[in-house]
Order: structure tokens, then C-alpha cells, then sequence
């Protein structure tokens, strides 16, 4: 099949990738020329494990290609993917103007019918505002779908190409067929392609992503209580987590989500809901516990150096918001270096993946290090805010010896508290007993 894909960032490039390696014709349209021309050279503008093989291997292939002319790809595609951003606004709503800018472009370019497919994260009711738009500009019948993705960072090839199930909104029967044939090679193992109407499946992809929000927000809440309590955070995360109807993913308590979809799209259902004249209080409550929890490991920081981090050097392992990604946008690293530079602290970082990323946040105003065990020398607090692997096992001896103070904030639960109190450490985490 010949498939468009509108938008090379993240979503975009991982769909264009997979749907060449399953056999297509996908040409991935972006404004923007030079990175058009830095994926030309397999040069990937973002980090996702195995990504950069795949688009490798497709493009020497002749599957895939890098291009800023939309009409042209439209005009040669079947099937056309809207893929581009939807950065919230000051109100917490979905921007989509660029949602409708590329409807446009598709409207003016086409030559006869077309399917074409929101990809990108969109509002119930985006998919009749973009059939309106491509209609302004064009005689031909189009045939939209609502087609959310639930990729999850770090784990993005994976999930497209062995979906838990693919969520296709669609209005007629022919739409049905042609996306039921492109996603048939990623479902044959039986996993379901469900189809449902189109403001359904809109729903659907912010429904998920609050859920999954509203459990860390939960766990968070519970691990509070925890400390305060006298209880472990741990042992209770597994006492609710063996219990079937709650399952274990997602109850692990931490410095609060972050990310490109949690946050905003539980803003946008949270505007949306408005919108209806709905009041969405326990979707705004959990924004409000994760806004909160983002400020706890530097109040844990602050105590354990006697209330006040003013002279002191904290070193921060981990900035991306999860584990294999260099993304950084609503990272729960980026309030806490504000926190401490805001209280007169020096900050030095270490992450696998997103140092560069992070250095167009804070420029020179926090000190970069390409080795983790570099960045702990001298510092009076370490805290650690990343999952990364190359953390949960490092010689602590050599870190205890490095630091200035031993003083180790674990944010994300990685170590045994008495484990790290008898190598020396004064030890604090997210709700355990310590």
C-alpha cells in the first residue's frame, strides 16, 4: 500500500518506519528541510532503541523516504496520516492548528478519494473538523479515521509492531477495509484491531493515558501516606499489585509523570470536559498530586542538608523523565534542578541520552558530566531521578567516597534502605520505611 505520514517527530517517524517494514510505500513529509535532510542520512532526531536500524533499512530498502512535498505524496498515497503536534495551550486545550494547516495541504492536493487518518493525539471532534477542512479546498470524497497511538518511549518499535490492540475509529465500510488490510501483519497473533466510532476512539486515547496518570498519581498519594505511617511503600505496591482486577503496572511511586502525552492529555480531557460544562474534579486532582510530587525529592534534598541547599553541590543522576528516551519535556529533574538553583545550590548532571537535550534547557547555568561517578565527586546530596539501568547497581563504596556528604535521595525506589544505611549512606526514597 502507499501511505503518507505528515509529521516526523516521534509518533510520525516511529509509524512511517514500521509500516515500510511490514512492506508499504511511506513517504514522511516534514516542513522542516534540513532535518528532512538529516533522515535522509539516517541521522534520527530523537533517541528510541532500534529506531535507527529500522529507518536505516527501509530507506536503503526503497520503502521509505524522506520528503517536504506533501501535495506530491499525497497525490501518490492511498492512505495519509496526520501525525504532527499538538502542543497544549496556555488552557491546557490541544492546539490543533496544525492538525488543520495539514488537512488543508491535503484538501488543495488531492486528485480523487482518500483515507485519511489522524494520527497525532487530537479532541473528540477533531476528525469532523478535519473533514470540514479538507472539504473547504476539495471536491473528492475523503474517508477519515481516528487511529490514537499508545506507544510507550523507549519500548515505541515494540508496540507498534506487536500492538496489546489497535484503535481504529471509522464512518463507512471502506475505511474499515483499508485500515483492517494495514495493520493485518502487526495483529497476526490475534490481538485485536478495534473499531469503533470515530469521537469513541478519540476519547479512548485520552481515557488511557488518564488512567495510567491517575495510578501514578495514586501510588504517590499512598506512598505519602506510607512514610507518615511508618509503612513501605513496596510491600503495599505488591499487596494491591497481585490482586487481578488491579494488575502491577503502573503502581510504582516515584517523582511524578512526565513526558510528551500524561501531562498534557489529561490537561486537554481536563479542558474538554469543561468544554461539556462537566467539573473533571478527580482528573484535576490528579494533575494537582503529580504538580506536588514533582517538588518532593528537593524537599527531601533540603532536609537531609539541615534546610537549606545555599553552597551546596547536588548531583542529579538521571534527567530524561523515564528510562531509554532523551526526552525531556515536563521531566520531573527539570523542577528540581530549578528548585535548587533557585535555592543557591551548583548542579551537576549525569544522563545516559539527555545530556544535549537538557543543556538547551539550562544552558551553562548547571555543570554536565559524561560519567555518572564524575558528577557524585564533591557533591553534598546525590539524587537519583532516572531508572536507567546503569544506575541500579553501581559501586556505591566508590560514590560514598567521592561525595562530600553521603547523602543519597533515591526517587525512584531502586536500592534496599538497609543496604545503603550500612554502606554509610543517610538514605531517604519515595515512601519506605527507612
Amino acid at each position: 500500500m502507499d501511505v503518507t505520514v505528515v509529521g516526523s517527530g516521534y509518533v510520525g517517524l516511529v509509524a512511517g518506519a514500521c509500516l515500510a517494514e511490514t512492506g508499504n510505500t511511506v513517504r514522511c513529509v516534514d516542513v522542516d528541510a534540513g532535518k528532512v535532510e538529516r533522515l535522509r542520512r539516517n541521522e534520527i532526531p530523537i533517541y528510541e532503541p532500534g529506531l535507527e536500524p529500522l529507518v536505516a533499512s527501509n530507506q536503503a530498502a526503497g520503502r521509505l523516504r524522506f520528503t517536504t512535498d506533501l501535495a506530491g505524496s499525497v497525490r501518490d498515497s492511498e492512505v495519509i496520516f496526520i501525525a504532527v503536534g499538538t502542543p497544549p495551550g496556555e488552557d491546557g486545550s490541544a492546539d490543533l492548528q496544525h492538525v488543520i494547516a495539514v488537512a488543508e495541504g491535503i484538501g488543495r492536493a488531492m486528485d480523487g478519494p482518500r483515507v485519511v487518518v489522524t494520527k497525532s493525539t487530537v479532541p473528540v471532534g477533531t476528525a469532523r473538523l478535519v473533514r470540514a477542512a479538507i472539504a473547504r479546498h476539495s471536491p473528492h470524497e475523503v474517508h477519515v479515521c481516528s487511529n490514537p497511538e499508545f506507544l510507550k518511549e523507549g519500548a515505541a518499535i515494540d508496540d507498534f509492531m506487536k500492538p496489546d490492540r489497535v484503535v481504529v475509529g471509522v464512518d463507512n465500510d471502506h475505511a474499515r477495509e483499508v485500515m483492517r488490510e494495514l495493520y493485518a501483519p502487526f495483529v497476526r497473533t490475534g490481538n485485536p484491531i478495534l473499531f469503533m466510532d470515530i469521537a469513541s476512539a478519540e476519547v479512548t486515547k485520552y481515557a488511557a493515558n488518564a488512567m495510567l496518570a491517575a495510578r501514578i498519581s495514586f501510588m504517590n498519594q499512598v506512598a505519602e501516606f506510607c512514610e507518615v505511617a511508618g509503612a513501605d511503600v513496596n510491600e503495599v505496591r505488591r499487596g494491591i499489585g497481585s490482586d487481578r482486577r488491579i494488575g502491577s503496572a503502573f503502581l510504582f511511586p516515584g517523582p511524578g509523570y512526565g513526558g510528551s502525552c500524561f501531562p498534557k492529555d489529561v490537561q486537554a480531557l481536563i479542558h474538554s470536559a469543561r468544554q461539556f460544562g462537566l467539573v473533571p474534579d478527580l482528573l484535576e486532582a490528579v494533575e494537582e498530586v503529580n504538580r506536588r510530587q514533582k517538588r518532593v525529592p528537593f524537599a527531601k534534598v533540603q532536609r537531609a542538608l539541615g534546610g537549606s541547599v545555599a553552597g551546596c553541590t547536588v548531583a542529579v543522576w538521571g534527567l530524561a523523565f523515564k528510562a531509554e528516551t532523551d526526552d525531556m519535556r515536563e521531566a520531573p529533574a527539570v523542577v528540581l534542578i530549578e528548585t535548587l538553583l533557585e535555592g543557591g545550590a551548583t548542579v551537576h548532571v549525569h544522563d545516559p541520552k539527555a545530556l544535549e537535550t537538557t543543556r538547551g534547557i539550562f544552558g551553562d547555568r548547571i555543570r554536565y558530566f559524561a560519567d555518572n561517578y564524575a558528577a557524585a565527586e564533591g557533591a553534598d546530596a546525590l539524587v537519583v531521578m532516572t531508572e536507567w539501568l546503569m544506575y541500579r547497581n553501581p559501586d556505591f563504596e566508590r560514590v560514598r567516597r567521592s561525595m562530600k556528604q553521603p547523602v543519597l535521595v533515591d526517587a525512584r525506589n531502586l536500592f534496599e534502605p538497609a543496604r545503603l544505611r550500612a554502606l554509610g549512606f543517610r538514605y531517604d526514597a519515595i515512601g519506605r520505611r527507612i
